[in-house]
């Protein structure tokens, strides 16, 4: 039987490669909420103390959370040794989880790319301790496994060298998915990402917008969750994040 468009996700070479078999989303949670470890609904003047910025600007406005990509290209650094390289806006929770359930309102007002990232700053074996992420665009949800994948420290490494791009993109097969949808700039949506044991899932409004099963999105100490916009401007509100445990299925 043939699944409904929105209910398949093309299994990538995170590098854009060629999509390769279709992969059906799950309709049913991965996941059963356990306790809440965190809300906020941005009613203060300040985003609430375990908010910490990673790479700004953010900034509390209206009763949500706002967030500007202002390093939107490279720049030599201060000293001129060095670049500083054009990277979204990030804001951060120190909040570990293995297993969880993050719920998030999001809109796009001019951003291009808003997302949901797990990171482990103690775990050496990938670029900066990146795990998984859900990245949210107008015409799609992309699902990556940083660990074992793209942000893998030899891959990382390999992927400077011009020469190794195919190489690359064998290894990535498998470690990324991306599944259509179709959303509009200035309106609200409510985004779930589930992450149980080596899959992550992800609904938009409800309905199921991206899967990923990857041995990476498994690591045990996911101490970070930050949040993402490239281009200007991405908003959030109402963040939960919950403890959770397998699904029966």
């Amino acid at each position: 039987m043939k699944l409904p468009a929105l209910l398949i996700c093309f299994a990538l070479l995170v590098a854009l490669a060629p999509a390769a078999d279709p992969v059906p989303i799950p309709e049913k949670s991965l996941a059963v909420k356990k306790e809440l470890l965190f809300s906020d609904e941005f009613e203060g003047a300040e985003p609430a103390k375990p908010w910490h910025k990673v790479v700004s600007t953010f900034a509390v406005e209206k009763g949500t959370l706002k967030g500007t990509q202002t390093r939107d290209k490279d720049v030599p650094s201060a000293d001129g040794k060095s670049v500083v390289k054009a990277h979204a806006a990030v804001h951060g929770l120190e909040i570990p989880t293995k297993d969880s359930v993050v719920e998030v309102k999001i809109k796009f007002d001019g951003a291009t790319m808003i997302d949901v990232e797990f990171d482990d700053r103690k775990y050496t074996e990938s670029h900066y301790g990146h795990i998984c992420r859900a990245q949210v665009r107008l015409t799609g949800v992309t699902i990556i496994d940083e660990r074992d994948g793209n942000m893998k420290n030899d891959i990382y490494e390999m992927k400077k060298d011009p020469a190794k791009k195919a190489e690359v993109a064998k290894l990535l097969v498998g470690r990324g998915a991306t599944c259509p949808v179709k959303l509009e700039q200035g309106k609200w949506y409510t985004l779930v990402v589930e992450t149980v044991g080596d899959e992550m899932r992800v609904t938009i409004d409800g309905k199921p917008s991206g899967y990923l099963k990857s041995s990476g999105i498994a690591h045990a100490t996911k101490s970070k969750i930050e949040f993402g916009v490239a281009g200007k401007d991405g908003y959030f509100d109402d963040v939960k994040v919950w403890n959770a445990e397998p699904a029966k299925r």
